[in-house]
């Protein structure tokens, strides 16, 4: 849980600094990646951008929700890498709804030219499920095997 906090903190805080710093349309050139203020009231790639922003908001938070609960019901049996996924995630979904709740938008800020342009919460939202995903993996490719490939059934005590 203290790990979701930082990982919220880190992402509006960021969120505020980049604001702080630059006006819609401008851009700071840092190589690869370039800040570039934007306001994005849809969700990913600006889908459902004319829905009204409560809606977004709305099922933003009930999704949050849910994906709390099952990290806190899968959580205690994941591995470190999964552990920290399900942080990274939630804390990113966190960010980007405090941040939508404020004024209907999410602020975005990472600029590459070839990709839309996002936020260090979205940052952690796809390095979270990477993280996921390769714990999930490594519990399948660890689980013990009999002769023909077939996990052992558990017995349910």
């Amino acid at each position: 849980m203290a790990l979701v906090v930082v990982v919220t903190s880190v992402g509006l805080a960021v969120n505020s600094f980049v604001v702080s710093r630059l006006t819609e349309g401008s851009a700071a050139d840092l190589g690869v990646l370039q800040l570039r203020l934007a306001f994005n009231p849809g969700v990913a790639f600006s889908l459902g951008d004319q829905l009204p922003s409560w809606a977004i908001l709305a099922v933003a938070g009930f999704i949050t929700l849910a994906l709390a609960g099952y990290a806190v019901h899968v959580a205690p049996d994941a591995g470190v890498a999964g552990r920290i996924g399900f942080a990274a995630v939630l804390g990113g979904a966190l960010t980007n709804l405090i941040d939508r709740a404020a004024d209907g938008v999410v602020t975005d800020y990472f600029h590459t030219g070839w990709f839309p342009t996002f936020n260090l919460a979205d940052t952690f939202i796809t390095i979270g499920v990477v993280l996921i995903v390769l714990d999930v993996l490594r519990q399948e490719w660890s689980a013990p095997r009999d002769a023909e490939g077939i996990e052992p059934s558990r017995e349910l005590a």
